[in-house]
């Protein structure tokens, strides 16, 4: 059975209502977490691209890349845990993981199965909650993975999207 059912969380996957690219976090984080979703993404299967600059290349140690010089050039580490799906994750301080979906790419249940699913292996990964807020509110978490109950639960009524 999903966690979410299409039908029950529409609103969370409207581009309109939500911002077409989601912020997607878990706090309370170290360099070892990161580390831990470094090594996930190496070892998962999924497709996944490091840059530097714009320009591709290896994927560095954790410790390397959150001590880089504040003036370094800016990173990014593009995964497709399913394809033509991308979640954009920008590794600046240890403290937080976050990370972008776009939810044009999670539309109908199939979609919002392979974001469950995603949620749901970083959130075991590290044991944490992982949360997505609608794109720059990072104050009204709308659904998460709590690794309380090991699922993707809602944060907040779908309907209620509308109004704010």
């Amino acid at each position: 059975m999903p966690d979410l059912l299409w039908d029950d969380v529409r609103n969370f996957f409207d581009p309109d209502l939500m911002g077409a690219l989601p912020d997607v976090s878990v706090m309370g984080t170290s360099v070892e977490d990161w580390q831990a979703v470094f090594d996930l993404v190496r070892s998962s299967g999924w497709a996944w691209e490091y840059t530097e600059g714009g320009v591709a290349g290896p994927l560095p140690s954790a410790v390397e890349l959150l001590t880089r010089p504040a003036d370094a050039e800016t990173v990014d580490l593009r995964v497709w845990p399913a394809p033509g799906v991308l979640a954009i994750f920008c590794p600046t301080v240890a403290e937080e993981i976050d990370f972008d979906v776009n939810l044009r790419e999670l539309q109908g249940q199939e979609g919002v199965d392979v974001l469950c699913r995603f949620l749901a292996v970083v959130g075991r990964r590290l044991g944490k909650p992982v949360v997505m807020t609608p794109e720059g509110d990072y104050g009204n978490p709308v659904l998460g993975f709590d690794p309380t109950v090991d699922r993707v639960v809602l944060m907040m009524d779908p309907q209620v999207i509308r109004l704010i």
